[in-house]
This record gives structure tokens, C-alpha cells and sequence, in this order.
């Protein structure tokens, strides 16, 4: 088992830089949902991701994994699949800030399963941290959805994103015991290979081969996955659920400044005021300082 990190100053800015880069793969993945569906932007991509860090992970000639790291792989994996397509199913329909800040829930959640799943000591400033956050989420959501009717596919994007949050929080909790038991390419590999051979079940029915103007997407958004993959495994190694958890919460400022960028989605007053909340809430639980947390491997 990896010991903690002294500081969680350094794990805490890896994750930061991690959720920057998975914001950036929202833009690719938002166009290829919208293009070719959820299902298969989502397919394909891991499909992609499980050949670039294949080769990457097996040129090191890495050990055969356990069975419980085995496990733990598969599982995460499968609550992966589920959050991503209902994720990007949302994305597709909704505007990126606003499918980001919904999602915000999951971090909330991911600090109380932290407590009950790996035994963490939830702190006051912790808490106070996550209520803040979620408080910045809640300016954003009232602005968002206040402003006038929704569409029936709207209403159920949102509910679909509420869903995703749901196995997303569990996703953060599996991925502090997964980055305890393996490396980050190792994560890398077998997440993207477990998503891909999940979602295979379905191709039957759902599958199409994408044209060529999706490859260049799909091969730009593996690669970005697999980046912060590995930038968001090595942190969860070194530094608490709970307080990595709250990172996801800088999603949104990218989100709100890609989707202007790309999709023309506009900024309101509201995403202002709940984006300085947010930031607030990620100062407050940086300067946490760290104690340690049992985890059973063989749990997982």
C-alpha cells in the first residue's frame, strides 16, 4: 500500500490538472455525442484508449495483477461505463456548465462515502468545504433552470445526469482503493479495456463504425482520458477521498469557458457567483491537513 503524501497541497493540484484535462475531453465527447450518440462515442473511445495505453502499459512488462486488484478494475469499471453514458447522453442535450455543475452532486456524495466505504474521518472544514461547494453548485442550478420552460429531453438529460453523479460518487471511492493497489498505467489500461468489453455486450444492437471524420475526435479524446487518468490516479494515491473529492468542483470553470468557446453557450451571473463559491470551497479543504484512512484491499 502507498503511503499518503506529507502535504496534500501537490496530490490536490495533480487532480486539478487531471479534471482540466477530462474538461477538455467533455468538448471532444460533447461533439462526438451529438454526432454518433452516446453509446458509441463512448464505445469507441475507450476502444482507442484501451490500444494507446495498452502499449504504453505492456511495453513495461507489468506483472499480472491480482485478483483482487483484478476485481477492483473490473468494478470500477463497470460504474465508469454507467456514469459516462448517461453523462454524455446529458451532454449531449444540455449545455456544458450547467451538465457539469448537476454533476456536482457526486463529490458531495463521494465525501460521506468516504466515510462509510473507506473509513475516512470526515473533518469540519471538510464539510464546510462541501456545503460550499454544493451551495456555488445550487446558485448555478437556480439560474440555470429558473429562466424559463424545459423541453421533456431537457427535463430527463437532467435526471439522467443526476444518475450519473450517483455511480460517479462510488467511482471516486473505488478509484482511492484502486490507486492503493496498482500504478496509474495499470489503472489506465484495464479501465479503458473493462469499459470497451462492457459496452461490447451491446454492440449488436447498438454499435456503428464511425466515419472518418470522427477518428481524429475519438483517438483526441482517448488520449486525453488516458492523461488524466493517470494525473488522477497518481493524486488518489497520495491524498484522501474527501479531499481530492472536491476538485471536480473546477470542472465547471472550465466547462463554462469551453462551452463559450466552442459551443457558444452563454455565461450568466448566476455561473459567476457559484464558480466563486466553488473556488472558495477548493481553497478551504487544500489547506486540510492530511491524517490516514484504513483500507482493506481485499474488500474491494
Amino acid at each position: 500500500m502507498r503511503p499518503d503524501s506529507p502535504s496534500p497541497l501537490i496530490p490536490f493540484l495533480v487532480a486539478c490538472a487531471g479534471i482540466a484535462t477530462y474538461s477538455s475531453m467533455d468538448v471532444l465527447m460533447k461533439g462526438l455525442s451529438i454526432g454518433i450518440g452516446a453509446y458509441n462515442a463512448v464505445f469507441w473511445r475507450n476502444v482507442a484508449g484501451a490500444l494507446l495505453s495498452g502499449l504504453l502499459y505492456f511495453a513495461a512488462r507489468p506483472a499480472w495483477p491480482g485478483g483482487a486488484t483484478m476485481r477492483i478494475h473490473a468494478l470500477r469499471s463497470l460504474f465508469v461505463a454507467m456514469m459516462a453514458l448517461g453523462f454524455f447522453w446529458a451532454l449531449a442535450r444540455l449545455p456544458m456548465a450547467e451538465a457539469i455543475a448537476l454533476a456536482f452532486v457526486a463529490p458531495l456524495l463521494a465525501l460521506y462515502m468516504a466515510a462509510i466505504f473507506l473509513g475516512e474521518r470526515i473533518g469540519r472544514r471538510s464539510i464546510a468545504a462541501s456545503l460550499l461547494g454544493f451551495g456555488g453548485v445550487l446558485v448555478i442550478v437556480a439560474g440555470k433552470l429558473g429562466g424559463g420552460e424545459r423541453d421533456p429531453e431537457a427535463l430527463l438529460a437532467v435526471g439522467a445526469v443526476f444518475l450519473s453523479a450517483i455511480c460517479y460518487a462510488y467511482n471516486l471511492i473505488l478509484a482511492r482503493r484502486q490507486a492503493k493497489m496498482a500504478g496509474p498505467m495499470e489503472i489506465a489500461f484495464y479501465q479503458n479495456a473493462f469499459v470497451a468489453l462492457f459496452l461490447a455486450l451491446a454492440a449488436p444492437w447498438f454499435a456503428v463504425l464511425p466515419g472518418a471524420d470522427h477518428a481524429a475526435p475519438i483517438a483526441g479524446a482517448a488520449l486525453l482520458a488516458t492523461i488524466s487518468l493517470l494525473l488522477l490516479s497518481w493524486a488518489y494515491a497520495r491524498a484522501e477521498a474527501q479531499i481530492l473529492a472536491t476538485t471536480e468542483y473546477t470542472g465547471f470553470l472550465w466547462a463554462m469557458l469551453f462551452g463559450w468557446y466552442f459551443y457558444a453557450e452563454p455565461v450568466t451571473t448566476p455561473t459567476f457567483a457559484g464558480a466563486l463559491l466553488i473556488v472558495a470551497a477548493c481553497l478551504i479543504v487544500a489547506r486540510k491537513a492530511p491524517h490516514g484512512d484504513p483500507i482493506d484491499p481485499a474488500a474491494a
